[in-house]
């Protein structure tokens, strides 16, 4: 004889309508836990890494990147480097300049490097002249406020003039033996106007006029 469920409990084996609703409802719950783990899954990356279909897609880029364009270098006025490759090259012609009236001789230094033409054939007689007088010239020499008062392109040959306040109050005459000062006239200019000319040669720039003017700065 088959006994009947009263009251939502079992009876014989038979199991009653509210335990089908139960398990109805224990689906339920499952789904809606998986569904909110696929979408913490999703919250993790992008939302474009995770498909329809709940799984992740190999193809999407899980993370967005900004590359930065660099700014392209700004052009050099030919104009402006052309100025500052002849100042550089009168600095450097008066570096040398030092060293070789400081030893009495332009050989072993890199004057030739710097200088041709009148300034060179005048660098290497003040030299000797200095050295047959049994003197010599030690110490610093100042390029003031080198400027380019002019700039002539048109020629073959790049041609630069240059004004600068050469000062030559650190610049000491000494007596080649004794190794001691020698006095000068104390009217001397030791800051004065220089007038140089520059050129562009193939092995490089020259100095090739170097002209004191009688002029304080």
């Amino acid at each position: 004889m088959q006994v009947r469920a009263r009251h939502g409990k079992c009876t014989g084996g038979v199991v009653t309508r509210p335990v089908r609703r139960e398990r109805a409802q224990l689906r339920e719950r499952n789904h809606i836990r998986s569904a909110t783990l696929l979408f913490a899954a999703c919250a993790l990356t992008t939302v474009s890494a995770c498909t329809s279909e709940g799984s992740f897609d190999k193809n999407a880029n899980p993370q967005t990147s900004v590359t930065a364009t660099s700014q392209p270098p700004k052009s050099v006025d030919p104009e402006e480097a052309t100025k500052t490759e002849a100042i550089n090259t009168y600095t450097s012609y008066w570096r040398e300049m030092e060293r070789a009236y400081a030893k009495g001789s332009s050989k072993g230094t890199a004057l030739k490097d710097y200088a041709a033409g009148a300034a060179l054939v005048s660098a290497d007689s003040g030299i000797a002249n200095m050295v047959e007088a049994g003197q010599l010239a030690v110490g610093k020499v100042t390029v003031g406020r080198p400027t380019v008062t002019q700039l002539d392109t048109s020629r073959q040959i790049l041609n630069v003039k240059l004004s600068s306040c050469l000062d030559v109050s650190h610049w000491d005459v000494i007596d080649r033996g004794t190794r001691k000062p020698v006095a000068l006239p104390t009217e001397r200019l030791t800051k004065y106007v220089v007038v140089s000319v520059i050129e562009k040669w193939p092995d490089g720039w020259k100095v090739i006029k170097d002209q004191p003017q009688e002029k304080a700065c």
